[in-house]
């Protein structure tokens, strides 16, 4: 399914804001520049009818105009500790800046309150940037799909509730990547294949324990059994200790992050248990934590800068009013090290 900036009925423009207030598309204009060639009466007319639609003011042909940059803004709905111990975030901002620094486009990050997250959503509202990304490992809230329908969004996530909205997605295709790395173990000879999923509360964790199933059913393999990790080293041992406490055995196991990953290899480890001659461990994201265990982890690579540069290139291309995939899916590669070497 394909949109344009131009087929978005339901965004305001400034002729609906200027006909609601009763006054010339030039006076409503001159009243969202700022300019003082205006009424008070005028302005109080113009400000409430913006605030009844829902209208955004395009920044971005002004800053042509002015020969000002235009701004994006990456909006990150994560709290603030989990934002800066998680390298995910770091590789996705890292190659969205990289590509916006191409562009005439500058990159602006915004971590959302987490005492007040309204706050950053009047930021975004306001319309000093031309456009947002969403980057979280949650849902985003009801207010980002609202924005979504004033301002070109494009979100790192289909945000639960999401499935059938009118949005824009730059993604992984989660189930393909859980199903790859799970689908490496049953190829190198495993018969039971365990998993730590990610956060059973995002997407993305729902995704992936589906890709493993999904495999397994199709290899007509029973499951070895499954415990929820939290993206953490310490989260993904906690769930490797549990796994090993059920009756279930197991010879291989899929970690649907690196991050888990570290921490599970090193409770199998101090359990006697051999990686890979007793249980092969395959996980997803290709990144320190799959580089600097021993053995170094064989993983799918997710390829999240390419995934920040793709973002912001579908967002530069919904503010210049291009066609723009409503869905768009970042490239997956296995990268196989000797944790599943035969």
């Amino acid at each position: 399914m394909q949109t344009t900036a131009s087929s978005r009925s339901q965004i305001p423009t400034l002729r609906a804001v200027a006909e609601l207030a009763g006054v010339s598309t030039s006076t409503a204009s001159r009243v969202i520049t700022g300019s003082p060639q205006v009424t008070e009466d005028s302005v109080a007319r113009v400000t409430a009818a913006i605030a009844e639609l829902g209208y955004v003011p395009n920044r971005a042909a002004r800053s042509l105009v002015r020969r000002q940059p235009q701004t994006i803004a990456m909006m990150i709905p994560e709290r603030t500790a989990e934002f800066f111990a998680d390298p995910y975030f770091a590789e996705v901002i890292q190659g969205a800046a990289a590509y916006a620094s191409s562009t005439d486009y500058s990159l602006t990050l915004l971590i959302e309150s987490e005492s007040d997250p309204e706050k950053t959503h009047q930021v975004l509202s306001r319309g000093n940037v031309g456009g947002a990304l969403i980057l979280s490992h949650h849902s985003a809230s009801e207010a980002y799909f609202t924005l979504s329908r004033s301002l070109p969004v494009v979100f790192g996530v289909r945000p639960p509730g999401g499935e059938d909205a009118d949005i824009h997605v730059v993604d992984v295709d989660n189930v393909a990547a859980a199903a790859l790395a799970a689908g490496h173990l049953v190829e190198r000879g495993a018969v039971r294949v365990a998993t730590i999923t990610a956060p059973l509360d995002t997407s993305a964790g729902r995704e992936r324990l589906q890709g493993w199933r999904d495999t397994l059913e199709s290899a007509g393999l029973a499951p070895g059994g499954w415990e929820e990790g939290d993206y953490t080293p310490a989260g993904g041992a906690a769930a490797m200790r549990r796994l090993l406490e059920r009756a279930d055995t197991f010879d291989a196991v899929f970690v649907a992050s690196a991050q888990m990953a570290s921490g599970a290899l090193g409770v199998l480890q101090s359990r006697g248990v051999r990686v890979p001659e007793d249980v092969a461990i395959a996980t997803l994201d290709n990144n320190y934590f799959s580089t600097s265990t021993t053995p170094p982890l064989t993983t799918v690579d997710l390829h999240t800068e390419e995934k920040g540069a793709m973002m912001v290139q579908a967002l530069v291309r919904l503010i210049e009013g291009a066609t723009v995939d409503t869905e768009v899916f970042v490239p997956i590669t296995l990268v196989e090290r000797e944790s599943t070497a035969l």
